[in-house]
């Protein structure tokens, strides 16, 4: 986890609107049960309408006060009409005012071998883990220009936005996406006070995270094995006190600093001497990870090969 002794708070959730997609579960509702508890008012937005119903309660377990206003809201955020309809709706329980802090942890992986991909696949790729964040952020910024409202707009990526291996060809790429969209709004939104954050988190403990090990590939689970995984209430955590430090690139834990200070190009830094330090580490040791990986996944053909015979590939 990146240390923050030079770097300042500025920023207190306590009665501001936080908008979290994605909050029926895993890293969405830790967080936003999170931001409950530091006093913030909350709408949660997701798809299935029980899991929202429960989520809602573990909110309300987690309330602070009586004022606090907490709702849940059930759209399919993959369409720029219900992602709007979602942020209106959030925005009517709070007599038209917009949101203040949008959190943006809605995305569905679905790992496997690029040959199995189909076109419906990888759109669908795209649609899960890129436009259900971009087409809400898109919602968001021009509902706070149009407020002349300042807030925050927070994107959820994976430490496979730096980087990525076999397994990912649906997933990793539009994580990089959000990235490279994030570095453009962190720019242009300076124009009207809005700041932007992004998150590269590695494996969270999430029920998203059961059901993405089903279908991965033998060889990516084998490389990743050896990871050391957060829970979803550590990873909020993590989040929180990067968007509250001010950080554009937040990271979870020091693969993820390393992989940071090694791809940052023109990102700010968190801290200007330990991502100095991260890069060293990342120039000396991530040509060793590499060459790690390539030799698993080279020894893997025989049985890849057994495999695509099976499954007629």
């Amino acid at each position: 986890m990146a240390l923050t002794w030079l770097s300042k708070s500025t920023w207190d959730p306590s009665g501001k609107h936080c908008y979290v997609t994605g909050g029926s579960a895993g890293l969405g509702l830790s967080l936003a049960i999170a931001l409950t508890k530091k006093g913030a008012h909350i709408s949660i937005v997701a798809r299935n309408k029980e899991r929202l119903q429960n989520a809602l309660q573990e909110l309300e377990n987690a309330r602070q006060t009586p004022d606090q206003v907490l709702k849940a809201y059930s759209y399919s955020l993959t369409e720029s009409a219900s992602s709007i309809a979602a942020i209106q709706a959030a925005c009517d329980d709070h007599g038209g005012k917009c949101p203040d802090a949008f959190f943006l942890c809605a995305g569905t992986a679905r790992p496997g071998f690029f040959l199995e991909q189909t076109e419906e696949s990888l759109k669908r790729g795209m649609d899960d883990a890129y436009w259900v964040q971009a087409l809400s952020a898109l919602a968001a910024a021009k509902c706070m220009i149009k407020n002349r409202a300042s807030g925050k707009i927070v994107f959820v990526s994976s430490v496979l936005g730096y980087m990525s291996m076999v397994g990912y060809s649906s997933y990793s790429p539009p994580k990089h996406a959000l990235r490279g969209l994030a570095e453009t709004l962190r720019s242009e939104l300076l124009l009207y006070s809005i700041s932007v954050h992004i998150f590269f988190p590695g494996t969270i403990y999430s029920p998203g995270y059961v059901e993405e090990n089903k279908l991965k590939p033998k060889i990516t689970l084998k490389i990743e094995e050896t990871d050391d995984g957060m829970k979803p209430e550590e990873a909020a955590g993590v989040l929180i006190r990067g968007v509250q430090n001010g950080h554009f690139h937040i990271s979870g834990d020091i693969l993820g600093n390393i992989f940071r200070s090694s791809t940052r190009g023109a990102t700010p830094n968190n801290n200007y001497f330990l991502d100095i330090f991260y890069a060293l580490i990342g120039w000396i040791a991530l040509p060793i990870w590499r060459r790690s990986v390539d030799s698993q996944v080279v020894g893997h053909r025989g049985e890849h090969l057994r495999y695509r015979e099976d499954k007629h590939l």
